[in-house]
């Protein structure tokens, strides 16, 4: 059965114009990155008059831009680890064992997503102000407090994912393994993860995105030495001026990281996302 005339058409041109609404704010980021200021803050025009690239060497030196690209880095590579090697143990847990509250944890997890971010922000704010306090550990202003916090964050999600994830794998497979002699943890290590790598990259890829692009957490947990990209972008406005061009030229190198790693694992993201979803 093929499609009527009028309604691939219709779905060529609705595609079309998703396509250039989602291209429109690139183009705009981009023709304003290779403007010099002046051209920026003028009338907008479609089309740059005065190609340059000195925003991108400027961007450097007008903030802190590489110490605030080491610590996004820092802190959504050791959130997207963490993530990942605990979800990874509790969900083949609630997959393969059965024990008593294994239904109401798996609802406990997931129901935590339904609280809005900023519900925490002050509690987490006095945990961490106390446990400094008692104990000497810093956890407000450094590496290892954000990421403690974005592992709050992402770990339920992740956890709940790999669950239907791992239950679309056969248990056969590990079953076989502990009957050769190896251990639970041995058969998760060398038989189910080997077929759950589309579930871990999905995994990885969201707890690093999530913690890359923070802005909430990020504005308060951090000081100077430990802030990040997303909260290190808004020193390009001064009280006189904001650097339009260098703070859009910033946005596309800080999003590199991102898109080529995105444009890598994206094969592994899609089934990962849909593994679990039908058995």
């Amino acid at each position: 059965m093929s499609e009527p005339r009028w309604f691939r058409l219709l779905r060529v041109a609705g595609l079309t114009f998703l396509a250039l609404f989602t291209a429109l704010p690139l183009y705009v980021m981009v023709t304003s990155a290779v403007k010099p200021l002046g051209d920026v803050q003028d009338r907008f025009r479609w089309l740059p008059v005065n190609i340059t690239f000195e925003p991108f060497v400027d961007m450097w030196s007008t903030i802190s831009l590489a110490d605030y690209f080491v610590n996004s880095t820092v802190v959504a590579l050791g959130a997207a680890a963490l993530s990942v090697t605990i979800a990874v143990f509790a969900a083949y847990a609630i997959s393969r064992f059965r024990f008593r509250g294994r239904n109401a944890f798996r609802i406990v997890v997931l129901s935590t997503q339904m609280f809005p971010g900023i519900l925490f922000l002050l509690p987490l704010y006095l945990i961490y102000a106390t446990i400094g306090r008692l104990t000497g550990i810093a956890l407000h202003g450094s590496h290892l407090g954000l990421i403690i916090t974005y592992l709050m964050f992402s770990l339920p999600f992740a956890i709940w994912m790999l669950v239907g994830y791992f239950d679309s794998i056969p248990k056969d497979l590990d079953e076989a393994a502990l009957i050769d002699g190896a251990s639970p943890v041995s058969a998760l290590l060398r038989v189910v993860l080997p077929a759950a790598r589309p579930g871990i990259a999905a995994v990885a890829i969201y707890a690093f995105m999530t913690a890359w692009g923070e802005t909430l957490f990020a504005s308060i947990m951090t000081d100077t030495g430990s802030r990040t990209l997303a909260v290190g972008l808004r020193e390009y406005a001064t009280q006189t001026s904001v650097y339009w061009n260098e703070v859009m030229a910033a946005s596309l190198v800080v999003s590199i990281p991102v898109v080529i790693g995105f444009l890598l694992l994206q094969r592994y993201l899609a089934q990962g996302l849909t593994a679990g979803a039908v058995k």
